[in-house]
């Protein structure tokens, strides 16, 4: 009955448990790197997943010849530790980068910097926050460790590395946004609470990211 209750008592307080919580970025997660949030409405990705988005339903992307990658970045910026050392956000920010240059570049020209004719993707990894009383809040910490799983023998057990993107596309001509996404993804669970995360340990949510950022081109270019 004890463990029972537990069990509940994670569900309810965790942001980002396996099971339990949405898979869909919550309200009080967005970070304000978007500057309108209210059209966002649920859709799911071309591979499936549960994603926030919105679409200007006049775009035609038959007008775009190249896209200009905007280097990614964390935002807000967050504060390295000692699980979480600055190498890994570097890591991560950097594979972000290299994975949508990868993927986009395959139907579209990279450009050097907006423009007549460009589609502009500025991305950036988000904070994903837990308030749970008694677990570390990450507010400022992109990757949030929280609890996954609990043991009727030892408790707690596994820790998920969860990561968030939001992401505009511009009008390289005027600078006018023309697509918002938001989402987030689970990575490599930790073995415990003190293992160092390390970039290797979301590369597959990145590059599930990307392909999907990918394929949603295609998609939309067939409108």
């Amino acid at each position: 009955m004890k463990l029972r209750l537990m069990i509940s008592t994670l569900c309810i307080a965790t942001i980002g448990m396996v099971g339990c919580a949405s898979q869909v970025t919550q309200p009080d997660e967005y970070s304000g790197f978007l500057s309108d949030y209210s059209r966002l409405k649920p859709a799911k990705s071309p591979s499936g997943v549960e994603v926030l988005r919105w679409v200007d339903p006049k775009l035609d992307m038959s007008r775009y010849n190249a896209v200009y990658i905007e280097p990614t970045q964390f935002y807000p910026r967050p504060q390295a530790t000692a699980k979480i050392p600055e190498s890994t956000l570097r890591g991560i920010n950097d594979y972000f980068n290299q994975a949508l240059k990868r993927e986009v570049g395959k139907s579209l020209p990279l450009a050097q910097g907006p423009g007549a004719g460009v589609l502009v993707v500025r991305a950036a990894i988000t904070a994903v926050s837990s308030k749970t009383q008694g677990l570390k809040p990450y507010e400022f910490v992109p990757v949030a460790l929280v609890a996954a799983a609990v043991s009727s023998g030892t408790g707690i057990r596994d820790q998920d590395t969860v990561l968030g993107t939001e992401a505009q596309f511009l009008d390289g001509a005027n600078g006018k946004v023309v697509a918002e996404v938001v989402r987030k993804g689970t990575g490599k669970p930790l073995e415990n609470d003190s293992q160092v995360m390390t970039p290797n340990d979301v590369k597959s949510v990145i590059d599930g990211w990307a392909s999907d950022l990918h394929q949603s081109y295609l998609k939309l270019k067939k409108r």
